[in-house]
């Protein structure tokens, strides 16, 4: 039971560190990344080539090029990939593109990633994906299974801390006024002087490197990685959660993570099997279009929404001090 529980931690740790990323792009500046799940696999495979080896032609797997690089620099340089990454997709779809094209666009990306990958065995090791991918310190710990799941979701959590603190410091910021200016209403934005083409660059690369953060941690925890376990259906398990939490609040969105993925998705394993074992996943994936229609529906803010700032008190304080203004101008020239 520690096991299994522990195990569900880590997966739930990484889903929020993604959904964070997916906030900042969505809940924040409304882009709406149906590509999300292939910034996740990119830094995935990042990590994997950085962790298993140079490649060996007798090895049942073949990729491309591969290091034996000790922790943190697979999780970084899946970062820095991820970033890249963003930047080349937003080049390419944001610029010229608006809003609902871009989403199409971006899907279609998603889905040639996974076909490219797929489609050559030499590259990542085709459909079959790779595995038996080192995990961190794991040889030198000496550890038991249970302490070293332990072990690793310190890990995970000290990534969880670096990213929420860059993601908030992101959100009050005046860049991320900014931010929420563009999701509200671009033409505006454009209007008082903001590049709403860069903002958006800004965040697909930021949100692009922290998606590849969470591949990269999820990938050293269950040592494998292969195609169909990053299909674009998994992007929108993601907008789910960033939707029921509560898009632009951080904590709704942790929350929004925390059900959708460790209690909703799981939830539905432990439904008993009747008929067609492949049943369960397709009720997974209805109940959470379900979910997503009924918040959408009923209570689109989300469990937890958005903090709104308001400024009628700064500015019922700054009125009165202009009212207040003549007389005292008066009585000082009264005095003089």
């Amino acid at each position: 039971m520690a096991y299994y529980l522990l195990t569900l931690a880590v997966y739930v740790v990484v889903g929020v560190i993604a959904c964070w990323g997916l906030n900042l792009q969505f809940g924040d500046t409304g882009v709406l990344n149906f590509a999300y799940i292939l910034f996740v696999a990119a830094g995935a495979y990042t990590a994997s080539i950085l962790s298993l080896g140079h490649p060996n032609s007798s090895s049942y797997q073949h990729y491309f090029w591969g290091a034996h690089m000790p922790w943190p620099i697979p999780w970084l340089a899946a970062a820095v990939v991820g970033g890249l990454l963003g930047l080349l997709v937003g080049l390419l779809v944001l610029r010229r593109l608006r809003g609902d094209y871009q989403a199409m666009v971006l899907l279609v990306v998603s889905i040639m990633g996974s076909y490219i990958v797929s489609a050559d065995p030499g590259f990542l090791n085709g459909g079959v994906g790779l595995a038996l991918i080192p995990q961190p310190f794991k040889g030198v710990l000496h550890l038991s299974q249970v302490g070293y799941e332990v072990f690793y979701l310190a890990l995970a959590l000290l990534a969880a801390a670096v990213v929420f603190e860059v993601v908030r410091r992101i959100h009050i910021s005046p860049l991320g006024r900014v931010l929420r200016a563009v999701r509200e209403n671009e033409a505006a934005a454009a209007a008082v002087g903001h590049n709403v083409a860069a903002v958006k660059l800004l965040v697909m690369v930021i949100g692009g490197a922290i998606a590849a953060l969470a591949g990269a941690i999820e990938v050293q925890f269950i040592a494998a990685w292969a195609p169909a376990g990053w299909d674009y259906t998994e992007t929108f398990g993601l907008f789910a959660a960033v939707i029921v939490g509560g898009r632009g609040n951080l904590g709704g969105v942790a929350l929004g993570a925390l059900l959708v993925q460790g209690l909703f998705l799981e939830g539905t394993v432990l439904l008993p099997n009747i008929g067609n074992p492949a049943l369960i996943g397709a009720i997974q994936w209805m109940s959470l279009g379900a979910l997503i229609l009924i918040f959408l529906y009923f209570r689109p803010q989300g469990v937890l929404p958005e903090r709104r700032r308001t400024y009628s008190s700064d500015i019922t304080t700054r009125r009165n001090r202009m009212a207040a203004l003549p007389a005292a101008l008066t009585r000082r020239s009264a005095r003089g």
